[in-house]
């Protein structure tokens, strides 16, 4: 059996030190972010709600989209509520059992916008490349399925992370984050991290594997499109806002990875929060955005629902 670590000690609560040099001006973060949250709920509400009440709509590519906005009220809501708090609280503490919660919705919730933009970029290879087969390929089955790994292979990866995690003994308490971040709490460990750094690596690379199975995918639709002026309308209309999408959450996690992984201290605190947050500011309303302005269908019906006035619906 083998001693105590000598600094070895049960943690209860992390200590979030990211707050630490914005409180002067707390009050003005509180109330920016008490009209950015609601602004978020109401764009993701609108084009779920828009797409779950019009039968019209009811077809793979906008129940991908829909699925893109709920994850978008997931991931948010494990972030903005307890950051809000912080705000206004003197002490920024987060208990053991939150902090892994906090991790585990954050990251599930990015990963989950991958594989969302996986499968949305595989609807549209089938439409643009197979359109006889569509209906008889993605059936209410395999749009089943595709939602299903959307949700459960981020949780599987998450799950795994969260439970190596928790197995850590860990020889300090402070976070130099806004929020809790798995790296963040690895390196606050006693014992060797080599199994959690191997498995994080792994599931990093495997999601930006992805994203360059979407940009591939893309080039090979770009060269079917250009031969008709039909299928450039149709990549424009809807592989666009997909490469938007994906362009902007690869770019947000990648800030995450490198700030988290390799950032220095050196660099202003203001920056580093923008770093650490910048998934968990643009993509969410960036998303709906998107797809609520640019798609005419779905544009069309989310006006019928502001406006309440009768239009003609046509792609």
């Amino acid at each position: 059996m083998q001693p105590p670590l000598e600094n070895e000690s049960i943690v209860l609560v992390f200590t979030l030190s990211g707050l630490n040099e914005m409180m002067g001006n707390r009050f003005v973060f509180f109330s920016l972010t008490a009209l950015y949250y609601p602004l978020i709920v109401l764009c993701n509400v609108t084009i779920i709600y828009t797409v779950i009440s019009h039968k019209r709509l009811h077809e793979p590519m906008y129940v991908f989209i829909c699925n893109l906005c709920i994850n978008g009220l997931f991931g948010t809501a494990g972030f903005y509520p307890k950051f809000m708090y912080d705000l206004l609280s003197q002490y920024h503490v987060i208990s053991y059992a939150g902090c892994l919660i906090q991790i585990f919705v954050i990251y599930s919730s990015v990963l989950c916008d991958f594989s969302t933009l996986t499968v949305m970029a595989y609807d549209r290879y089938v439409a643009i490349c197979r359109p006889l087969e569509y209906h008889s390929i993605m059936t209410n089955q395999r749009v089943l399925e595709c939602i299903l790994f959307c949700w459960f292979s981020p949780f599987f990866c998450m799950s795994v992370l969260i439970v190596l995690t928790s197995r850590l003994k860990l020889c300090g308490s402070s976070i130099e984050k806004l929020y809790c971040e798995n790296w963040s709490v690895v390196k606050l460990s006693c014992v060797s991290t080599i199994v959690n750094n191997v498995i994080g690596y792994v599931i990093i690379i495997i999601y930006f594997g992805h994203a360059v199975l979407i940009f591939c995918s893309y080039i090979h639709l770009i060269g079917k499109c250009r031969k008709s002026k039909e299928g450039k309308h149709k990549f424009i209309q809807t592989c666009v806002p997909h490469l938007l999408a994906l362009l902007n959450v690869t770019g947000a996690l990648l800030f995450d990875v490198l700030y988290t992984r390799y950032g220095s201290k050196n660099l202003p605190q203001d920056l580093r929060n923008f770093m650490a947050l910048e998934f968990l500011l643009i993509p969410p309303i960036l998303n709906p955005l998107i797809y609520g302005l640019n798609l005419t269908r779905l544009r069309k019906q989310v006006m019928r629902v502001f406006f309440k006035k009768e239009v003609k619906i046509s792609d």
